[in-house]
């Protein structure tokens, strides 16, 4: 009866752990479809994307931090793309995404004309003020600002001979004030409320580029947002003495703009965070994981490694110094402690069209969770 009873406890647990990941996948997918475009600045993808997630924390149990209201709203400029994105190269139709991106800081240009040399990757019409550059990968970002000229990065593979002529439709639409929020939730401690950590990722992507390609972010960082929504599920079915509150930022891809507001105007106290845990690209692992400001928090680092140790769950955890490359680097700067966790391994895609949900293999997704579970556990004692 003993043996029979651990055997039904083991089963259920692998039922349990069967349908997590199933679910990661199915908010993948969805984070990363086309009616969310790109989780961006067109076609109201961002705001589709912050809906999803806030009916997700609502279905979990969770709560606001503040108010009433899952959103922090805030605003900042960004210069986009909604409309028309075509571009012909020495008489031959291009392929925007796969054979070529518009420089974000571009201002839309309709025109055709000659191209002169300046270097060996840069070809230039400085009547048009006109840029084109061959690139090795295509890797686009977004602007805050719209600049006096038109950029096309080209990639390299496409080009048979040197760029001679150029014919371009591009759009864009410099909107001054957009409309963002970073979406927060939280799991109130049994026992000490007030001692708070942490578990934060960022939903936004690129968004779309024209009005045919969206860049759909599946690893950067949908994985993250599943994750995080994973562990908020895991939280609100079993409270902690301490609270627990998660934050979704916006306008990461912009330059940490939601995270940044955070810290510039807190809804909870900064100096009763413990510890935060910042997660972007977490569909991988067969390499490990790195830890970002490993060197400024070296008790905390040293715990990490122990329990994964002791746990066998990572093949490997590398620390890193302080960076500023991504969420949890404001609430360093104010002096809150920070990791910043990233998965190795696994797919290149990386700020490209081929990012893509059916790619990402969440090859340590469970193993990373327990490790999550037993770290935060183990911090607030």
């Amino acid at each position: 009866m003993k043996h029979l009873l651990i055997l039904l406890l083991l089963f259920a647990g692998s039922c349990l752990h069967a349908q997590d990941l199933p679910a990661a996948k199915n908010i993948v997918g969805q984070l990363t479809s086309k009616s969310m475009w790109g989780r961006g600045y067109t076609n109201q993808g961002m705001a589709k994307a912050a809906e999803f997630i806030i009916n997700q924390f609502k279905s979990y149990g969770l709560k606001p931090i503040a108010g009433k209201d899952f959103k922090q709203v805030f605003s900042f400029p960004v210069n986009t793309f909604p409309g028309k994105m075509e571009v012909s190269l020495n008489g031959r139709k291009l392929i925007p995404g796969k054979d070529f991106i518009v420089m974000p800081e571009s201002t839309g240009k309709k025109t055709e004309g000659n191209l002169q040399q300046a270097d060996s990757i840069t070809f230039v019409n400085p009547g048009q003020r006109l840029m084109v550059q061959l690139k090795d990968k295509l890797t686009w970002s977004v602007a805050r600002q719209q600049e006096d000229y038109t950029g096309i990065q080209i990639d390299r593979k496409t080009v048979k001979t040197a760029p001679e002529n150029i014919e371009l439709n591009i759009e864009n639409d410099f909107v001054e004030q957009f409309s963002a929020a970073n979406i927060c939730a939280m799991v109130k401690g049994t026992k000490k409320p007030d001692s708070i950590i942490v578990i934060s990722a960022h939903y936004d992507h690129l968004g779309g580029m024209g009005s045919d390609i969206y860049f759909p972010g599946a690893n950067d960082n949908a994985s993250g947002i599943a994750f995080l929504l994973g562990l908020a599920k895991y939280y609100a079915a079993h409270p902690q003495p301490y609270s627990i509150v998660f934050i979704c930022f916006a306008a990461e891809e912009a330059g940490l703009v939601g995270s940044k507001y955070f810290t510039e105007h807190p809804l909870i106290p900064l100096e009763q965070i413990r510890f935060l845990i910042n997660v972007d690209m977490v569909g991988t692992g067969e390499g490990g994981i790195t830890v970002v400001n490993a060197t400024l928090h070296t008790k905390e680092f040293a715990l990490l490694n122990k329990i994964n140790n002791d746990n066998k769950y990572l093949t490997k955890i590398n620390p890193r110094g302080k960076a500023a490359n991504s969420d949890h680097y404001f609430f360093t700067e104010k002096g809150v402690p920070a990791f910043f966790i990233y998965t190795l391994g696994g797919i290149s895609a990386y700020h490209d069209v081929f990012d893509l949900a059916p790619t990402l293999p969440f090859t340590e997704y469970y193993d990373l969770f327990k490790l999550f579970i037993a770290f935060n556990k183990a911090l607030v004692k």
